[in-house]
């Protein structure tokens, strides 16, 4: 059976208590990337899988503790040439990181070292 394409994002644990966002925006961080991520890898076959099958769009959301987190995440990401988009909410403020829809078997030994966000 194929590993399903699962879109993974990771999401700051701090933009509530740092910034005053409203959890509305800090769902909208989330929603943002995954725009962002899939428009700019729209032609990638995996991509391109995951958006026709739109009623089913797994998507994992986890945390990282703050900016220096989501650099570091970012650096994990970028030296294991994963495509990725790092979200930034006005003024400046490195939000969240959404990876393109993966294969999940692909991405998950990256991925196992963060936690579900809550």
């Amino acid at each position: 059976m194929a590993s399903p394409i699962i879109q993974y994002v990771l999401l700051r644990k701090d933009l509530q208590k740092k910034y005053k966002y409203s959890m509305g925006t800090v769902i909208a961080q989330v929603c943002q990337a995954c725009l962002a991520a899939n428009e700019r890898f729209k032609t990638k076959p995996e991509t391109v899988q995951y958006l026709k099958n739109y009623q089913s769009m797994p998507r994992v959301i986890l945390q990282v503790d703050d900016e220096k987190a989501l650099q570091q995440a970012e650096e994990l990401l970028k030296s294991n040439n994963l495509d990725y988009h790092v979200w930034v909410e006005h003024p400046e403020v490195q939000t969240s990181i959404a990876l393109r829809p993966y294969s999940e078997s692909n991405v998950e030994e990256y991925m196992i070292c963060f936690k579900l966000y809550k």
